[in-house]
């Protein structure tokens, strides 16, 4: 099903790689990921229309996720790249992952700001996502000049913060980093973790109000905050909304992050007006989309249809 004519286009700007989970008996099971990869698949399964700036790579995994973006109607936006796909070597104990990365002379590190502002250039504005592991230096240099030429161009920000910061050398330099993108941001996803490490004593759900303001006060108009277990908040330019996590049978919480964002995103870009008004609404769909996915292995992110399905039972 095609957009309708009024929708907003999301275009997204992050990393793509292959989640390598280590199995019980020590072998390694390459799933599809990266926290923008997954998300710009989520937004796309959910209707919206979606493009992926980063490259992907030549080799067999590249081509592999060129074809599931393509299957969930992704649309890649740069050339290839001949630099091999990142990896990241997944652990997961008590449904709960946790990751170490390579991503040294990779393909979806291979582009310039300069290249993603041209082609930001030749389109009317839309949203512009990013977040995750391209806000660990130096990479955030690039997206920092991006994200600065796509506002003037008119383009919303969303960024979810997605920290990792076992990927850092120096901790403190990260954060600084992420906290530039962060007063860009127009739209903003943390999860209590993120909070955590960014420094918020209580990243509670019932601080989530006094915490959301935070950024509201840096000039961020939507935010989203996810406290795991208990639950989620959004606020939509003044409205807010929090809720339970639904009942669920986890297989693991691999990409539930952003099945949630890109879910937010992709009913946003299909219905600009009157967003504000429908915060309950688009929190409880993009919830039920979250633990849809944790009943998968990996980040398979559901279609409205079967979201909208499940909400009726």
């Amino acid at each position: 099903m095609s957009a309708p004519a009024h929708a907003q286009h999301i275009w997204v700007l992050g990393e793509a790689l292959m989640d390598c989970v280590a199995q019980p008996d020590g072998s390694l099971l390459p799933l599809m990921g990266g926290s923008p990869f997954n998300l710009a698949r989520a937004a796309a399964l959910r209707g919206a229309r979606v493009g992926f700036l980063n490259p992907m790579s030549t080799d067999l995994f590249g081509q592999h996720m060129r074809a599931q973006l393509a299957a969930d109607g992704v649309e890649l936006l740069l050339p290839e790249s001949r630099k091999p796909t990142a990896l990241a070597v997944v652990q997961i104990s008590n449904g709960q992952p946790s990751y170490g990365f390579y991503r040294e002379g990779i393909a979806d590190r291979d582009y310039t700001a300069a290249q993603v502002l041209a082609k930001l250039s030749t389109t009317a504005p839309g949203v512009l996502h990013t977040g995750s592991l391209l806000l660990v230096p130096p990479e955030h240099e690039k997206v920092l000049a991006v994200l600065g030429g796509a506002k003037a161009l008119g383009w919303t920000i969303s960024v979810d913060v997605n920290l990792r910061p076992k990927l850092a050398s120096d901790l403190n330099a990260y954060l600084a980093a992420v906290r530039q993108v962060a007063r860009l941001a127009d739209w903003i996803k943390a999860s209590d973790e993120d909070l955590e490490i960014l420094g918020y004593v209580q990243a509670t759900r019932a601080n989530a109000t006094a915490i959301a303001q935070t950024f509201i006060n840096q000039g961020a108009s939507r935010v989203a905050l996810t406290f795991g277990a208990q639950g989620a908040y959004l606020s939509v330019n003044g409205p807010s909304a929090a809720q339970d996590v639904p009942p669920v049978t986890l297989v693991d919480s691999v990409g539930a992050g952003d099945t949630f964002w890109g879910n937010c995103l992709g009913d946003w870009a299909l219905q600009p007006e009157g967003a504000a008004q429908r915060v309950d609404a688009t929190l409880r769909q993009a919830m039920c989309a979250a633990a849809i996915n944790c009943t998968r292995a990996g980040c398979q992110p559901p279609s409205h249809a079967e979201v909208m399905a499940q909400l009726q039972t």
